[in-house]
């Protein structure tokens, strides 16, 4: 178990997290936390503003492997089950049309979300050679605390790319490319990284300002590749914790989700972009209409996030 022995006790991961706000407990209050492990929306926020460096998203990660490796699993597959039942052994795979060397790899939400500009995405890599393949990376799994089944998933994944001869995965999802890691011995590019380098995506001309995915805040390495496609000031907005899809803690804390979305709302008068398809979902079916994915903007397609349609078309994916 991480230690919180350093702690200081000066409240900050309190402070900048509603989570712990309500309940009223910092980052040490192991016990407690235990109980609440699952209301976390493993952020990162408590472990960003941490003055000693308590990595509070990694230790409630921890308290939720153990609840997954003891009584608690059983009530944990109940709870999750539909979940469980698409991601653990993703139903919508597909590797059909993998090519070695490069791949595109857009995650199973933008596909759902964005069916058009991800086809196009498909279609001008097919021109350069690069195939696309369907899989979830295991996240949502993990998150859950499923740690046998994480790593179960990692494996296929690794096993897939090494039959198929793949050296490079390019993913047009956040959370993909941070979960992966240099877990899968391949190299891991954002597809903003990969449209520059081939020359590709439209210049988009004037100030936008951005809510960052949770996965990206610390090392903002997305965003600064996405400075390459905007001729214009780009600001951040970080009034927001999080989208409220994090750790699938809204299934507990849709109130504290609620208000995330709210306060992100409220923060800003104009438009503002992200480059997570699941954070522009949630963010507008929760009625915040004035944010939108930068990706369809380079891709030319202009397109809105599909969140009525939005799992028929992941079902779509295993036919592509």
């Amino acid at each position: 178990m991480i230690s919180t022995d350093a702690c200081i006790h000066c409240h900050m991961c309190r402070d900048n997290c509603s989570f712990l706000t309500k309940y009223k407990i910092d980052i040490c209050d192991t016990e407690k936390l235990k109980e609440l492990a699952y209301h976390c929306f493993l952020c990162g926020r408590c472990s960003s503003v941490c003055p000693v460096g308590i990595d509070g998203r990694g230790l409630i990660l921890e308290m939720r492997r153990e609840r997954a490796v003891s009584d608690g699993k059983q009530a944990i597959e109940k709870e999750y089950k539909g979940l469980i039942a698409e991601k653990r052994d993703y139903k919508f795979r597909n590797w059909k049309n993998v090519t070695n060397g490069t791949v595109f790899f857009p995650g199973c939400n933008f596909p759902s979300m964005y069916p058009k500009t991800n086809a196009a995405l498909v279609r001008l890599f097919s021109e350069h050679g690069i195939g696309t393949v369907y899989e979830c990376c295991g996240k949502p799994i993990a998150e859950l605390g499923l740690a046998g089944d994480e790593e179960r998933i990692l494996d296929g994944i690794r096993r897939r790319l090494n039959d198929a001869g793949v050296t490079e995965i390019v993913t047009a999802c956040p959370n993909c490319m941070n979960f992966f890691g240099d877990r899968l011995g391949v190299k891991v590019r954002s597809v903003y990284d990969k449209l520059s380098e081939l020359g590709e995506g439209k210049l988009l001309k004037g100030d936008m300002e951005f809510y960052i995915p949770c996965p990206d805040r610390s090392e903002k390495k997305w965003l600064e590749e996405i400075k390459l496609f905007v001729d214009g000031n780009v600001t951040v907005n970080d009034s927001a914790q999080c989208c409220g899809l994090g750790g699938s803690a809204i299934k507990h804390e849709e109130e504290l989700a609620d208000g995330f979305v709210q306060k992100l709302g409220e923060s800003t008068d104009h438009k503002l972009f992200t480059y997570c398809a699941s954070c522009t979902g949630r963010f507008r079916r929760s009625g915040l209409r004035s944010i939108d994915h930068v990706l369809p903007l380079i891709i030319g397609t202009d397109e809105k996030p599909d969140t009525v349609k939005s799992y028929l078309n992941r079902v779509f994916t295993r036919f592509k």
